[in-house]
């Protein structure tokens, strides 16, 4: 089986929340692992994520170890990072074997051939506050202001400051099928210079639906805010469909 999953944002709300949806990720790779053979994290795995050149964010230990024990174990681990955790270097990567993207990506998956991105900085151009706030965070000067001229305590304070205060934002706004019309836009673009993708599969939005078209397929995944997440897995006959895992652990 290959799963899909994203907008985890371990580390976000209070320290109990924040360990409760890092033990329920965690049993969800615990559940994954009986017969997982690769698993895509679609971005914004972590609520903020930011390694110095020798310093990676304190936390996350069980989640980290699992993902370090299925690689070791010869399950594919792939991150394309999100807006959240864009900051990745080769931490991930040399202590856990996770493979990173930092851009969308056509990929042959099984026997399907699958577009893969987090989403957040797709179909953006008529959103010049949106286009301008991720080419700044994008920037590698800004990033290396950040590494150099603030202490990692400081730097990672703010950093969570930052992306709590952006997550609430994007809480406070009543979610619906429309919100999903600009990725649904990217996907239909795309499709017309890229005719052998089979399936689009986005996170970000944090809100689940899968809409099939003549030709393609698209998937989105929810985030881990709520009473259930929903993911994405592929079987032995190369199918993908939406999965549901109860968060709360008295309910799983």
């Amino acid at each position: 089986m290959i799963y899909f999953v994203s907008d985890i944002h371990l580390g976000a709300g209070s320290k109990v929340e924040a360990r409760s949806t890092e033990h329920a990720f965690c049993r969800w790779l615990d559940m994954v692992a009986e017969d997982a053979t690769e698993i895509y994290l679609l971005g914004d795995i972590f609520d903020f994520w930011f390694e110095h050149r020798r310093v990676a964010p304190k936390g996350f230990v069980r989640v980290l170890g699992r993902i370090a024990d299925l690689s070791d174990r010869g399950v594919r681990v792939v991150l394309f990072t999100g807006n959240h955790d864009m900051w990745c270097r080769d931490y991930l990567t040399e202590e856990c074997g996770v493979e990173i993207y930092y851009h969308p990506k056509v990929m042959t998956i099984g026997r399907r051939v699958v577009h893969i991105a987090h989403g957040d900085n797709l179909n953006v151009d008529n959103q010049p506050l949106l286009r301008a706030m991720n080419r700044m965070f994008r920037s590698s000067l800004l990033r290396w202001m950040f590494s150099w001229l603030l202490h990692p305590d400081i730097a990672l304070k703010f950093g969570a400051w930052w992306s709590g205060k952006s997550r609430k934002s994007h809480g406070a706004v009543a979610l619906s099928l429309a919100h999903l019309t600009p990725l649904k836009e990217y996907a239909s673009e795309h499709k017309l210079s890229h005719t052998n993708v089979e399936a689009y599969i986005f996170g970000h939005m944090h809100i689940p639906h899968h809409e099939k078209m003549e030709e393609y397929e698209m998937f989105f995944l929810s985030d881990w805010s709520a009473e259930e997440a929903v993911y994405v897995a592929m079987d032995s006959d190369n199918m993908l469909s939406l999965k549901t895992f109860a968060i709360d652990e008295t309910i799983s």
